[in-house]
């Protein structure tokens, strides 16, 4: 028996981290430091509009996004990504809890 009497992996089980969402400010540093580890460059308003993105939907989407608008923007010819990529992205691709509801609502998929 451990503190309190309980066997220590139940009292590991028992605790519960309180966490906060992240912030448009603390998700756009995030994504501009995952932009850099990946060698992708981002322009300010992007990065804005993947912070924004991000608060709606969540941080792994966004990051999710970094390579499918770096893709759009090299389509384009620039290796920097602009906000217009980032939008362009968010149209052709749902998150998961959009796919979720977009699936809940159809017919005959979700019974």
């Amino acid at each position: 028996l451990a503190p309190h009497g309980v066997p220590v992996d139940l009292l590991d089980r028992m605790l519960i981290v309180r966490t906060m969402p992240y912030s448009v400010e603390e998700m756009i540093q995030i994504v501009s430091i995952r932009a850099n580890v990946e060698g992708i460059e981002v322009h300010t308003d992007a990065l804005r509009a993947l912070g924004e993105i991000g608060a709606r939907t969540s941080l792994r989407y966004t990051v999710q996004m970094l390579t499918p608008s770096r893709i759009i923007a090299e389509t384009d010819g620039r290796t920097i990504i602009n906000e217009e990529d980032v939008r362009e992205v968010d149209r052709l691709f749902f998150d998961g809890k959009a796919s979720a509801r977009l699936l809940a609502t159809s017919e005959g998929y979700m019974q």
